[in-house]
């Protein structure tokens, strides 16, 4: 059984979704829509899909993929749920947390999966991680992480802060992991050449006395994405870029003569292609009732931890006195409508 797929929205990670739906197994891509005609004709060409208005995207399609800027993700998925279609919405889930509840919502009355794009989550190194007894197995249970995601500047995704755009993915983790409510958030950063905030670090408490440390940055030299993880059993480092796991744990792995008692465990990975299993969780979500793996609460979490790092951001430079200096985030609750066919 195949699952009739649709796609709104054909720019830079649009297009990414387009090709992989394209060559996909378990997807009969229908149609794919954007706002710019000739962007759209010249990705559905690559893609060997039709160019369609929306609405005839959704009705073509039994689920609906929604790449657009964020501004327009809850007035498409809207439009979609209503329909009665599954959706996948890339992070964040919407522009506010109104909106986020509306579509979670609207997915529970009309009984249609609604999954969001926090792609981490399928990456090799959180896959790792999960198997082989998960995180309790290696660390116990994590009292402190750090996570690190910088990146050299690209003129794309300007639409949101750095926040909404690249930290988004270690809040979900961090909830996930810790697996305790918020409860606490502070938070520094800036804008450096966009009109949102470009570089952040915040500092975040959870319910079970849990805590994180998580940086983004969108203006680095260089390019890193670190996880550590401290638990009352171990301490486990993940590097993204390297495809490298370790970890100490007492009384297994190899000895550590500055630990005693104490071992060394060393995981590695091959690349993969983490889009590529996100639709696949996709497919089976929608035609084999398999879990979601980021359903629309996870995705309004994450979303509710941003916004609250985004505020603290804005305070702190105001008790900087640098008012102004972050502001941007905010513009995306004032939506403009969306984008006819």
């Amino acid at each position: 059984m195949r699952l009739r797929l649709g796609i709104l929205g054909a720019g830079h990670f649009g297009r990414f979704h387009a090709l992989k739906a394209a060559r996909a197994p378990r997807f009969e891509f229908v149609g794919l829509h954007d706002a710019d005609p000739a962007r759209a004709a010249q990705v559905a060409a690559e893609a060997g899909c039709p160019s369609l208005p929306a609405e005839a995207v959704i009705e073509a399609a039994e689920a609906v993929i929604i790449a657009t800027p964020t501004a327009f993700h809850h007035g498409l998925a809207q439009a979609a749920l209503s329909a009665g279609r599954h959706v996948l919405v890339e992070k964040p889930i919407a522009a506010t947390l109104a909106q986020a509840d509306d579509l979670v919502a609207l997915a529970k009355e009309k009984g249609v999966v609604l999954q969001v794009g926090q792609l981490e989550r399928f990456s090799g190194g959180m896959r790792t991680l999960r198997a082989g007894g998960g995180l309790a197995a290696r660390i116990g249970r994590p009292l402190y992480m750090e996570a690190i995601r910088i990146a050299p500047f690209r003129p794309r995704s300007l639409d949101v802060s750095v926040v909404l755009d690249l930290m988004i993915h270690d809040l979900d983790l961090a909830l996930a992991l810790a697996g305790s409510p918020l409860v606490g958030v502070e938070a520094v950063g800036t804008r450096v050449v966009s009109p949102t905030i470009d570089i952040a670090n915040a500092r975040l408490r959870f319910g079970n006395g849990a805590a994180a440390t998580i940086t983004a940055s969108r203006v680095s030299l260089h390019m890193e994405r670190r996880l550590r993880l401290f638990g009352d059993e171990g301490y486990l480092n993940l590097d993204h870029l390297k495809r490298e796991m370790i970890w100490v744990r007492r009384g297994e792995g190899d000895t550590l003569e500055q630990l005693p008692g104490h071992g060394l465990s060393r995981a590695a990975w091959a690349e993969t292609d983490s889009l590529e299993a996100e639709h696949a969780a996709f497919a089976a979500a929608c035609l084999d009732g398999a879990p979601v793996e980021a359903d629309g609460l996870a995705g309004r979490a994450a979303l509710d931890a941003a916004l609250r790092v985004e505020e603290a951001v804005r305070a702190s430079l105001e008790a900087a006195g640098l008012e102004g200096a972050g502001a941007g985030a905010a513009s995306l609750a004032a939506a403009p409508p969306v984008p006819a066919g």
